[in-house]
């Protein structure tokens, strides 16, 4: 993503600008998959779409190399095959970069017409040189960012790896995008899979029969389920986690252990005070003291309050997990957290001198 267009979004990013890898932390994919899997509890979903994507990928990785294939065969086959793959390619050539989401569904479109094309003319010379051209690629990762969430696991919670990254063969063919289009489905869509997402039942049943009766692998098959996520996601899961990581800096327990250590504070401090205006303690100068356990007591509760610590957004650092922090490197998110972290830390000042103050000026009475 170009720095360049990050510093010019004086917004917060939108869902589709996360999920293409726009964004730089707190509010980039990595940070998002994070918080769907221990916060919001519902990564299955995520799982799906990123899954799905990958799909779209293989496919358009198979179809690149379909593409060479027959420029490569196509001087050697007769004038007629010749003709119909040429205006197989122009009819099917691949977007490279699009920037939007309806060039991205166009593509989708594309490919998928392109492998029921190849598909329906696998009998013809044309496809069997295809498929004797094809070109090893290397070994299909997962976003890299998934990755590294999943690699940073805690020892004690299992890894679960995406059924794509599991392809072996040091070749992309036909029966890979296949067997990639199987498994999403008997991992998220049937009845008792691993990891079912609650679907309408039409669209789960649309995308069975498009892979078990009528043979279908391409990327289209899944369109329908994958914006029904998409925008479930942007309706439940999204603005929790902007709210999280663009307007506070804790997960939910760093501001409970926050909280614990404010009150705990604020007990101490209250009780020291009562006994040093109980016991008319000399001299009054040993209230300001008082300051210390205020100061901790109300900035735990606070930052509680707030899911804001004020000292670590100054520092530059957001809580990715309990006690491990990321840089915030998105300009406008950064530029909201400190604005934030100084109206935190305004009232920090103004409520402990207020009490400084109340406990300071009251006559002491030994009882």
């Amino acid at each position: 993503m170009s720095s360049i267009s990050t510093r010019r979004r004086q917004r917060l990013p939108t869902l589709f600008e996360v999920l293409n890898r726009r964004t730089l932390t707190p509010v980039d994919l990595f940070a998002f998959y994070v918080f769907m899997r221990d916060q919001h509890r519902s990564v299955d979903y995520l799982d799906f779409w990123l899954d799905v994507a990958q799909h779209m990928s293989l496919c358009r990785h198979y179809v690149r190399q379909l593409r060479r294939s027959v420029l490569v065969a196509t001087p050697d086959l007769e004038k007629d095959s010749s003709k119909h793959s040429s205006q197989v390619l122009e009819a099917f050539k691949l977007q490279q970069h699009s920037e939007i989401a309806n060039g991205l569904e166009q593509e989708s479109k594309r490919v998928s017409m392109i492998l029921r094309s190849e598909s329906s003319a696998s009998g013809s010379k044309v496809a069997a040189k295809r498929n004797s051209a094809l070109i090893s690629p290397e070994r299909l990762k997962r976003n890299s960012q998934v990755e590294n969430v999943k690699e940073q696991d805690d020892d004690d919670e299992p890894t679960v790896d995406s059924p794509l990254a599991q392809v072996n063969s040091s070749t992309v063919t036909r029966a890979h995008i296949r067997e990639s289009a199987y498994r999403i489905m008997v991992t998220y869509l049937v009845a008792g899979a691993e990891c079912e997402l609650v679907l309408p039942l039409p669209i789960i049943r649309g995308i069975t029969t498009a892979i078990e009766v009528d043979g279908r692998d391409d990327p289209e098959v899944f369109d329908e389920a994958k914006d029904y996520v998409f925008q479930a996601m942007e309706r439940e899961a999204f603005p929790a986690f902007l709210s999280n990581k663009a307007l506070g800096n804790l997960v939910p327990a760093g501001a409970l252990l926050r909280l614990i250590i404010g009150l705990f504070s604020l007990f101490a401090a209250f009780w020291v005070a009562f006994i040093l205006i109980f016991l008319d303690w000399k001299p009054k100068s040993t209230r300001l003291w008082l300051i210390l356990p205020f100061s901790i007591g109300i900035y735990g509760c606070l930052s509680y309050q707030y899911d804001l610590d004020p000292l670590i957004v100054f520092a530059g650092y957001s809580e990715l997990n309990f006690m491990k922090f990321m840089h915030i490197d998105e300009p406008y998110v950064k530029s909201l957290l400190i604005r934030r972290a100084i109206w935190v830390m305004s009232l920090v000042v103004v409520l402990v001198i207020g009490l400084c103050v109340l406990f300071g000026l009251v006559p002491g009475k030994r009882l």
